[in-house]
């Protein structure tokens, strides 16, 4: 397992200051974490980031890819209203081939779970995020802001079907799917595909049923299947491929629409004035989150973060499929985009998700930095 290097003690005090004047509980999330449950939340294309262990009772589990489920699982399980918690630990993760990158990494972050203001906890843990990104050192960072739920809100303004919105809303952190979605719009009717009749098939089954019926299919056939994939994520792909096959399409004019969105990318004022725009030549609404977007705005240019180090991605989105709005990354010039230096965002469902009994009014939203990565390699934030 690569390791990555020892932060300087310098930039770590640092680092660690930020997030202890935020007054929130330390937590210690254990390291081992059931990989199911995790796949549910994050998604079946995480797998391959994951490192897959024996856990309690010889079922599956996963060393810890980053807190938030840990954290929200340990919060669910307190009872408690609300909470707010920093954590200080490694996370672990698979690199991909061919890349140098850390499979061992310390993180230091925070996940609140609160009645508020959910502009005033963005702009709360987004510039904290970005405080303990300077924190080590580095004068080089720009801020990438996104939002799920804009997305959710265009799309549901356009009086499009109920099963076509939601199919769309699921797909948006699945840049394939979500471009093959689009692309039916232009096309002609095809010819079935290889898989189409499995795909139609299993798609009327739960997927734990579907997931064991291939792998009886398998055996029976003697087949050994190749590429890393599991049963599940197999009859994953079949069913979104039947549900896709059979669903009501979108329109050419929806889907150049639904394009021209996707392809927003600028200072945020610029963004949301773009926005804005093609909504109303679509004759949908969205007043309500563009409103909250500039009071989000504002604020984080209040908390020292200037404009021009800013922009919005309307495209933006994160590998963890739980968050459901806003979403933030900050990088740096020198490591790239690639190697974020802090990022998170607005996780309000997920709570729910973990089968927690929740106060509806309770959001959630968190933060992480990377340490290693927010330092600049100086000796002055070495010493």
């Amino acid at each position: 397992m690569q390791l990555e290097p020892t932060v300087p003690p310098k930039a770590l005090a640092a680092i660690r200051a930020l997030f202890a004047a935020l007054g929130a509980t330390t937590i210690d999330a254990p390291v081992i974490q059931p990989l199911n449950q995790l796949l549910d939340l994050a998604g079946e294309a995480m797998r391959a980031r994951l490192f897959i262990v024996q856990g309690e009772g010889g079922a599956e589990a996963c060393l810890r890819p980053d807190f938030t489920i840990p954290v929200a699982r340990a919060h669910g399980a307190s009872g408690a209203a609300s909470g707010r918690y920093v954590y200080e630990g490694k996370a672990f993760r698979v690199a991909p081939k061919g890349t140098d990158r850390a499979e061992e990494f310390l993180q230091i972050g925070i996940e609140a779970f609160e009645v508020r203001d959910p502009v005033g906890a963005d702009v709360e843990v987004a510039a904290v995020a970005w405080q303990a990104s300077l924190a080590g050192g580095r004068t080089d960072l720009s801020m990438r802001l996104g939002d799920v739920a804009l997305f959710s809100a265009f799309i549901g303004a356009m009086a499009l079907p109920e099963a076509l919105a939601a199919r769309l809303d699921r797909a948006f952190t699945r840049p394939r799917v979500l471009r093959a979605e689009l692309a039916r719009a232009q096309a002609g009717e095809q010819a079935p595909r290889a898989g189409d009749r499995l795909a139609g098939l299993l798609a009327g089954l739960p997927e734990a049923e579907a997931s064991a019926v291939l792998e009886e299919f398998w055996g029976l056939a003697g087949i050994q299947p190749v590429g890393g994939r599991s049963a599940a994520e197999i009859v994953h792909r079949l069913s979104e491929r039947a549900e896709a096959a059979s669903a009501p399409r979108l329109s050419a004019a929806q889907a150049d629409l639904i394009h021209r969105f996707l392809a927003i990318d600028d200072q945020p004022q610029r963004a949301l004035d773009q926005v804005a725009a093609l909504a109303r030549e679509g004759g949908a609404s969205v007043d309500v989150p563009l409103k909250a977007w500039q009071a989000r705005l504002d604020g984080l240019m209040a908390a020292g973060i200037a404009a021009e180090r800013m922009s919005l991605s309307t495209a933006f989105g994160r590998a963890f499929g739980y968050y459901d709005g806003v979403l933030f990354e900050v990088t740096s010039a020198a490591l790239g985009a690639e190697h974020p230096v802090a990022g998170g965002g607005r996780y309000d469902a997920l709570l729910a998700r973990l089968g927690a009994g929740v106060d509806p009014s309770v959001g959630a939203v968190g933060c992480m930095v990377r340490p290693w990565r927010a330092f600049d390699g100086s000796a002055a934030g070495a010493a």
